[in-house]
Protein backbone atom coordinates (compact mmCIF):
# COMPACT_ATOMS: atom_id res chain seq x y z
CA UNK A 1 0.00 0.00 0.00
CA UNK A 2 1.54 3.45 -1.05
CA UNK A 3 1.78 6.30 1.79
CA UNK A 4 2.06 9.79 0.89
CA UNK A 5 3.16 12.16 3.80
CA UNK A 6 2.18 16.12 3.12
CA UNK A 7 3.60 18.52 5.97
CA UNK A 8 2.88 22.07 5.48
CA UNK A 9 3.49 25.17 7.76
CA UNK A 10 0.25 24.83 8.90
CA UNK A 11 -2.95 22.58 8.43
CA UNK A 12 -6.06 23.28 8.92
CA UNK A 13 -8.04 20.47 9.95
CA UNK A 14 -11.46 21.42 9.62
CA UNK A 15 -11.31 23.24 13.23
CA UNK A 16 -8.35 24.83 13.71
CA UNK A 17 -4.65 25.28 12.20
CA UNK A 18 -2.39 23.22 13.33
CA UNK A 19 1.64 24.77 12.56
CA UNK A 20 3.90 22.98 11.12
CA UNK A 21 2.03 19.74 10.80
CA UNK A 22 2.20 16.45 8.37
CA UNK A 23 -0.76 14.78 6.82
CA UNK A 24 -0.57 10.88 6.75
CA UNK A 25 -2.30 9.27 3.51
CA UNK A 26 -2.55 5.45 2.58
CA UNK A 27 -4.41 3.55 0.21
CA UNK A 28 -6.61 6.64 -0.19
CA UNK A 29 -7.54 6.98 3.47
CA UNK A 30 -5.96 9.64 5.75
CA UNK A 31 -4.02 7.40 8.61
CA UNK A 32 -2.81 10.36 10.54
CA UNK A 33 -2.78 14.29 11.19
CA UNK A 34 0.22 14.66 13.41
CA UNK A 35 3.10 17.28 14.20
CA UNK A 36 5.41 16.78 11.31
CA UNK A 37 8.62 16.19 13.63
CA UNK A 38 6.53 12.94 14.17
CA UNK A 39 6.71 11.91 10.39
CA UNK A 40 9.31 9.50 9.03
CA UNK A 41 11.19 11.95 7.41
CA UNK A 42 12.62 10.14 4.35
CA UNK A 43 8.83 9.91 3.02
CA UNK A 44 7.78 13.83 3.71
CA UNK A 45 7.09 15.69 0.68
CA UNK A 46 7.12 19.51 2.30
CA UNK A 47 4.84 22.23 0.96
CA UNK A 48 4.70 26.10 1.49
CA UNK A 49 1.14 27.31 2.48
CA UNK A 50 -1.16 25.55 3.53
CA UNK A 51 -3.06 22.32 3.76
CA UNK A 52 -6.78 22.04 3.85
CA UNK A 53 -9.57 19.87 3.75
CA UNK A 54 -11.10 19.43 0.15
CA UNK A 55 -13.32 22.32 -0.62
CA UNK A 56 -17.37 21.46 -0.29
CA UNK A 57 -19.92 23.57 -2.61
CA UNK A 58 -23.37 23.06 -2.15
CA UNK A 59 -24.50 25.31 -4.80
CA UNK A 60 -22.61 23.85 -8.71
CA UNK A 61 -25.25 24.85 -11.10
CA UNK A 62 -22.80 23.03 -14.13
CA UNK A 63 -19.31 23.29 -15.46
CA UNK A 64 -17.04 22.01 -18.72
CA UNK A 65 -19.22 23.71 -20.53
CA UNK A 66 -22.72 21.72 -19.26
CA UNK A 67 -25.13 22.44 -16.84
CA UNK A 68 -27.29 20.46 -14.83
CA UNK A 69 -30.69 20.08 -17.02
CA UNK A 70 -32.95 17.64 -17.59
CA UNK A 71 -30.55 16.07 -20.25
CA UNK A 72 -28.42 14.99 -17.08
CA UNK A 73 -27.04 11.59 -17.17
CA UNK A 74 -24.65 9.98 -14.57
CA UNK A 75 -22.40 10.81 -16.72
CA UNK A 76 -23.13 14.29 -16.77
CA UNK A 77 -23.16 13.97 -13.09
CA UNK A 78 -19.22 12.74 -12.84
CA UNK A 79 -18.10 15.11 -15.60
CA UNK A 80 -19.70 17.99 -13.18
CA UNK A 81 -17.93 16.98 -10.56
CA UNK A 82 -14.61 15.75 -11.89
CA UNK A 83 -14.03 19.84 -13.38
CA UNK A 84 -15.26 21.34 -9.82
CA UNK A 85 -12.58 18.97 -8.56
CA UNK A 86 -9.51 20.38 -10.66
CA UNK A 87 -10.89 23.81 -9.05
CA UNK A 88 -10.94 22.34 -5.26
CA UNK A 89 -14.03 21.29 -4.94
CA UNK A 90 -13.52 17.82 -4.44
CA UNK A 91 -17.47 17.65 -2.78
CA UNK A 92 -20.42 19.22 -4.33
CA UNK A 93 -24.22 19.17 -4.62
CA UNK A 94 -25.30 19.59 -8.35
CA UNK A 95 -27.81 22.03 -8.84
CA UNK A 96 -31.06 22.17 -10.98
CA UNK A 97 -32.12 25.78 -11.65
CA UNK A 98 -35.62 26.20 -11.45
CA UNK A 99 -37.27 23.66 -14.92
CA UNK A 100 -40.32 21.31 -15.39
CA UNK A 101 -41.31 18.44 -13.37
CA UNK A 102 -40.27 16.12 -16.34
CA UNK A 103 -36.49 17.83 -15.95
CA UNK A 104 -36.53 18.01 -11.61
CA UNK A 105 -37.41 14.00 -11.98
CA UNK A 106 -34.25 13.19 -14.39
CA UNK A 107 -32.20 14.98 -12.53
CA UNK A 108 -33.22 13.06 -9.27
CA UNK A 109 -32.97 9.43 -11.45
CA UNK A 110 -29.18 10.44 -12.68
CA UNK A 111 -28.45 11.66 -9.05
CA UNK A 112 -29.70 8.48 -7.86
CA UNK A 113 -27.56 6.70 -9.97
CA UNK A 114 -24.60 8.70 -9.76
CA UNK A 115 -24.93 8.30 -5.69
CA UNK A 116 -25.29 4.03 -6.86
CA UNK A 117 -21.90 4.16 -8.97
CA UNK A 118 -19.91 6.11 -5.91
CA UNK A 119 -19.24 9.10 -8.46
CA UNK A 120 -15.77 10.63 -7.10
CA UNK A 121 -17.20 14.20 -4.95
CA UNK A 122 -20.58 13.80 -5.72
CA UNK A 123 -22.27 14.17 -2.00
CA UNK A 124 -26.04 15.00 -3.16
CA UNK A 125 -27.97 17.06 -5.17
CA UNK A 126 -29.15 20.76 -4.95
CA UNK A 127 -32.60 21.38 -6.29
CA UNK A 128 -32.87 25.16 -6.48
CA UNK A 129 -36.59 25.67 -7.37
CA UNK A 130 -39.12 25.37 -9.26
CA UNK A 131 -41.24 26.44 -5.59
CA UNK A 132 -40.13 29.97 -5.35
CA UNK A 133 -41.52 33.31 -5.18
CA UNK A 134 -41.82 34.95 -8.57
CA UNK A 135 -41.32 38.67 -7.16
CA UNK A 136 -37.97 37.36 -6.50
CA UNK A 137 -37.21 35.07 -9.48
CA UNK A 138 -33.83 36.69 -10.37
CA UNK A 139 -32.39 34.68 -13.29
CA UNK A 140 -34.73 31.65 -13.02
CA UNK A 141 -37.89 31.48 -15.76
CA UNK A 142 -40.64 32.73 -14.25
CA UNK A 143 -42.93 30.58 -16.61
CA UNK A 144 -41.47 27.26 -14.56
CA UNK A 145 -42.12 28.87 -11.13
CA UNK A 146 -45.05 26.88 -8.62
CA UNK A 147 -46.49 26.00 -6.01
CA UNK A 148 -45.41 22.35 -4.57
CA UNK A 149 -47.95 20.03 -5.00
CA UNK A 150 -48.69 16.83 -3.05
CA UNK A 151 -46.71 14.64 -6.05
CA UNK A 152 -43.93 16.84 -5.76
CA UNK A 153 -43.44 16.60 -1.89
CA UNK A 154 -44.38 12.57 -2.23
CA UNK A 155 -41.52 12.65 -5.01
CA UNK A 156 -39.12 14.63 -2.84
CA UNK A 157 -39.29 12.46 0.29
CA UNK A 158 -38.57 9.27 -2.00
CA UNK A 159 -35.24 11.30 -3.20
CA UNK A 160 -33.72 12.41 0.04
CA UNK A 161 -34.46 8.60 1.39
CA UNK A 162 -31.94 7.76 -1.90
CA UNK A 163 -29.66 10.04 -1.96
CA UNK A 164 -27.08 11.09 0.21
CA UNK A 165 -28.25 14.36 0.81
CA UNK A 166 -30.43 16.58 -0.83
CA UNK A 167 -30.85 20.29 -0.25
CA UNK A 168 -34.05 21.84 -1.49
CA UNK A 169 -34.06 25.90 -2.32
CA UNK A 170 -38.21 26.91 -1.39
CA UNK A 171 -39.85 30.09 -1.02
CA UNK A 172 -42.92 30.05 1.90
CA UNK A 173 -44.74 31.71 -0.93
CA UNK A 174 -44.63 28.40 -3.03
CA UNK A 175 -44.64 26.17 0.13
CA UNK A 176 -46.86 25.21 3.87
CA UNK A 177 -44.92 24.39 6.38
CA UNK A 178 -46.51 21.35 6.94
CA UNK A 179 -44.31 20.17 3.47
CA UNK A 180 -41.50 21.98 4.96
CA UNK A 181 -41.57 19.58 8.25
CA UNK A 182 -42.78 16.86 5.70
CA UNK A 183 -39.34 17.65 3.61
CA UNK A 184 -37.25 18.24 6.80
CA UNK A 185 -38.58 14.58 8.40
CA UNK A 186 -37.92 13.01 5.22
CA UNK A 187 -34.25 13.90 5.35
CA UNK A 188 -34.19 16.88 3.22
CA UNK A 189 -32.21 20.20 3.57
CA UNK A 190 -34.88 22.88 3.34
CA UNK A 191 -33.24 26.36 2.30
CA UNK A 192 -34.86 29.93 1.92
CA UNK A 193 -34.68 31.49 -1.57
CA UNK A 194 -35.78 33.59 -4.23
CA UNK A 195 -38.52 34.84 -1.53
CA UNK A 196 -40.13 37.93 -0.39
CA UNK A 197 -41.05 36.52 2.48
CA UNK A 198 -41.52 38.56 6.04
CA UNK A 199 -39.21 38.38 9.01
CA UNK A 200 -42.55 36.18 10.56
CA UNK A 201 -42.70 34.08 7.74
CA UNK A 202 -39.18 33.10 7.69
CA UNK A 203 -39.35 31.95 11.38
CA UNK A 204 -42.24 30.51 10.29
CA UNK A 205 -40.59 28.35 8.20
CA UNK A 206 -38.05 27.69 10.41
CA UNK A 207 -39.71 26.41 12.82
CA UNK A 208 -41.60 24.12 10.55
CA UNK A 209 -37.50 22.67 9.72
CA UNK A 210 -36.00 25.22 7.53
CA UNK A 211 -32.15 25.26 8.57
CA UNK A 212 -30.70 27.30 5.79
CA UNK A 213 -30.75 30.22 3.36
CA UNK A 214 -29.71 30.65 -0.01
CA UNK A 215 -27.27 32.85 -1.33
CA UNK A 216 -27.91 35.57 1.30
CA UNK A 217 -28.76 38.92 -0.20
CA UNK A 218 -29.87 37.93 -3.30
CA UNK A 219 -33.11 37.89 -4.52
CA UNK A 220 -34.37 37.50 -0.81
CA UNK A 221 -36.60 40.51 1.41
CA UNK A 222 -34.13 42.60 2.13
CA UNK A 223 -33.48 44.13 5.70
CA UNK A 224 -35.91 46.93 6.81
CA UNK A 225 -36.01 49.19 9.81
CA UNK A 226 -39.65 47.77 10.62
CA UNK A 227 -39.57 44.53 8.57
CA UNK A 228 -36.40 42.66 8.91
CA UNK A 229 -36.83 40.39 5.88
CA UNK A 230 -35.03 37.30 5.38
CA UNK A 231 -31.74 38.69 6.09
CA UNK A 232 -32.94 40.09 9.01
CA UNK A 233 -33.87 36.34 9.76
CA UNK A 234 -30.31 35.44 9.37
CA UNK A 235 -28.73 38.01 10.93
CA UNK A 236 -30.54 38.14 14.03
CA UNK A 237 -30.50 34.18 14.06
CA UNK A 238 -29.07 30.88 13.63
CA UNK A 239 -30.17 29.30 9.72
CA UNK A 240 -27.34 28.43 8.26
CA UNK A 241 -26.97 30.96 4.85
CA UNK A 242 -24.85 30.33 1.79
CA UNK A 243 -23.03 33.44 0.46
CA UNK A 244 -21.71 34.06 -3.20
CA UNK A 245 -18.17 36.13 -1.89
CA UNK A 246 -16.89 37.42 -5.07
CA UNK A 247 -17.28 40.83 -4.89
CA UNK A 248 -20.26 41.53 -6.92
CA UNK A 249 -23.01 39.60 -5.88
CA UNK A 250 -22.81 40.63 -2.24
CA UNK A 251 -21.04 44.30 -1.45
CA UNK A 252 -18.19 43.80 0.49
CA UNK A 253 -19.58 46.05 3.52
CA UNK A 254 -22.72 43.71 3.45
CA UNK A 255 -20.53 40.82 4.02
CA UNK A 256 -18.34 41.85 6.47
CA UNK A 257 -21.63 43.21 8.15
CA UNK A 258 -23.01 39.48 8.20
CA UNK A 259 -19.68 37.96 8.99
CA UNK A 260 -19.96 40.53 11.99
CA UNK A 261 -23.45 39.77 13.20
CA UNK A 262 -22.80 35.68 12.46
CA UNK A 263 -19.77 33.59 14.19
CA UNK A 264 -20.73 30.64 12.81
CA UNK A 265 -23.37 28.75 10.65
CA UNK A 266 -22.43 31.25 6.96
CA UNK A 267 -20.63 29.13 4.15
CA UNK A 268 -19.35 29.88 1.11
CA UNK A 269 -20.75 28.78 -2.09
CA UNK A 270 -19.49 29.23 -6.20
CA UNK A 271 -22.75 29.00 -7.70
CA UNK A 272 -20.96 28.18 -10.34
CA UNK A 273 -22.37 28.11 -13.93
CA UNK A 274 -21.49 25.79 -17.19
CA UNK A 275 -18.06 28.03 -17.76
CA UNK A 276 -16.78 26.84 -14.84
CA UNK A 277 -13.20 25.00 -15.57
CA UNK A 278 -13.20 26.23 -19.49
CA UNK A 279 -12.68 29.29 -21.70
CA UNK A 280 -16.26 29.90 -22.75
CA UNK A 281 -17.69 33.15 -23.25
CA UNK A 282 -21.36 32.75 -23.23
CA UNK A 283 -23.54 29.70 -22.80
CA UNK A 284 -27.28 29.41 -22.82
CA UNK A 285 -29.55 29.04 -19.85
CA UNK A 286 -33.18 27.66 -21.24
CA UNK A 287 -33.28 29.77 -24.19
CA UNK A 288 -31.41 32.56 -22.79
CA UNK A 289 -28.03 33.35 -23.76
CA UNK A 290 -25.61 34.06 -20.78
CA UNK A 291 -22.98 36.17 -21.37
CA UNK A 292 -19.37 36.12 -19.56
CA UNK A 293 -17.70 39.12 -19.35
CA UNK A 294 -15.21 41.24 -16.47
CA UNK A 295 -16.03 38.30 -13.78
CA UNK A 296 -19.63 38.65 -14.28
CA UNK A 297 -22.12 36.22 -15.74
CA UNK A 298 -25.49 38.29 -17.01
CA UNK A 299 -28.57 37.82 -18.83
CA UNK A 300 -28.86 40.07 -21.95
CA UNK A 301 -30.86 42.76 -19.51
CA UNK A 302 -27.52 42.69 -17.06
CA UNK A 303 -29.39 40.48 -14.53
CA UNK A 304 -26.91 38.18 -12.68
CA UNK A 305 -27.26 34.62 -13.58
CA UNK A 306 -24.78 33.12 -11.52
CA UNK A 307 -21.31 33.55 -10.53
CA UNK A 308 -17.98 32.89 -12.23
CA UNK A 309 -16.25 32.18 -9.17
CA UNK A 310 -14.21 29.30 -7.40
CA UNK A 311 -14.25 28.65 -3.75
CA UNK A 312 -10.48 29.03 -3.25
CA UNK A 313 -11.38 32.66 -5.20
CA UNK A 314 -13.63 33.57 -2.73
CA UNK A 315 -11.51 32.03 0.33
CA UNK A 316 -8.79 34.36 -1.26
CA UNK A 317 -11.30 37.55 -0.93
CA UNK A 318 -12.29 37.30 2.34
CA UNK A 319 -8.79 36.37 3.66
CA UNK A 320 -6.96 38.88 1.95
CA UNK A 321 -9.44 41.85 1.17
CA UNK A 322 -11.99 41.65 4.11
CA UNK A 323 -9.38 40.30 6.55
CA UNK A 324 -11.11 37.82 8.20
CA UNK A 325 -8.85 34.56 10.32
CA UNK A 326 -7.46 32.20 7.70
CA UNK A 327 -9.05 29.80 10.05
CA UNK A 328 -12.65 30.90 9.41
CA UNK A 329 -12.71 31.52 5.90
CA UNK A 330 -11.47 27.80 5.29
CA UNK A 331 -14.32 26.45 7.78
CA UNK A 332 -16.78 28.35 5.29
CA UNK A 333 -15.77 26.11 2.28
CA UNK A 334 -15.03 23.00 4.53
CA UNK A 335 -16.56 22.44 8.00
CA UNK A 336 -19.72 24.60 7.61
CA UNK A 337 -21.20 23.16 4.46
CA UNK A 338 -20.06 19.85 5.19
CA UNK A 339 -22.08 19.48 8.27
CA UNK A 340 -25.19 21.19 7.31
CA UNK A 341 -25.50 18.00 4.93
CA UNK A 342 -24.71 15.78 7.64
CA UNK A 343 -21.09 14.81 5.33
CA UNK A 344 -18.23 13.95 6.97
CA UNK A 345 -16.78 14.93 4.48
CA UNK A 346 -14.90 18.68 4.86
CA UNK A 347 -12.68 17.47 8.07
CA UNK A 348 -8.89 15.96 8.13
CA UNK A 349 -9.04 13.27 10.37
CA UNK A 350 -7.56 9.36 10.42
CA UNK A 351 -10.49 7.13 8.72
CA UNK A 352 -11.62 9.85 6.12
CA UNK A 353 -11.29 9.81 2.41
CA UNK A 354 -7.87 12.00 1.46
CA UNK A 355 -9.22 14.79 -0.24
CA UNK A 356 -6.84 17.54 0.58
CA UNK A 357 -6.48 21.28 -1.28
CA UNK A 358 -3.06 22.92 -0.71
CA UNK A 359 -3.22 26.58 -1.05
CA UNK A 360 0.19 29.07 -1.44
CA UNK A 361 1.25 31.66 1.10
CA UNK A 362 -1.15 33.94 -1.21
CA UNK A 363 -4.30 32.09 -1.11
CA UNK A 364 -3.93 30.45 -4.71
CA UNK A 365 -4.84 27.41 -5.33
CA UNK A 366 -1.71 24.96 -5.91
CA UNK A 367 -2.70 21.21 -5.98
CA UNK A 368 -5.93 19.06 -5.17
CA UNK A 369 -5.61 15.38 -4.14
CA UNK A 370 -9.38 13.18 -4.13
CA UNK A 371 -9.03 9.74 -2.60
CA UNK A 372 -4.97 10.38 -2.30
CA UNK A 373 -4.54 11.34 -5.94
CA UNK A 374 -3.14 13.84 -7.03
CA UNK A 375 -5.26 15.57 -9.63
CA UNK A 376 -3.90 17.45 -12.75
CA UNK A 377 -4.89 21.14 -13.04
CA UNK A 378 -5.23 21.47 -16.65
Amino acid sequence: MSRLILTAAQVFDGTQMLPDHAVVIEGGEITAVLPSAEAPAAERQALQGTLAPGLIDLQVNGGAGMMLDGSATPETIATICATHARLGGTGILPTLITDTPTATSAVIAAGIAAATACTPGFLGLHLEGPHLDPRRQGAHDPSLIRPMSEADLAELCAAAAQLPALMLTLAPASVTPAQIAALTHAGAVVSLGHTEATYAEANAATQAGAACVTHLFNAMSQLGNREPGLVGAVLSGHLHAGIIADGLHVHPASLRTALAARQDGLFLVSDAMAVAGTDLTEFTLGNRRILRQNGRLTLADGTLAGADLSLPQAIRLLITQLHIAPARALAMATSIPARLIRSPAGTLRAGRPADLVHLTPDWALQTVWQNGVKIPQN
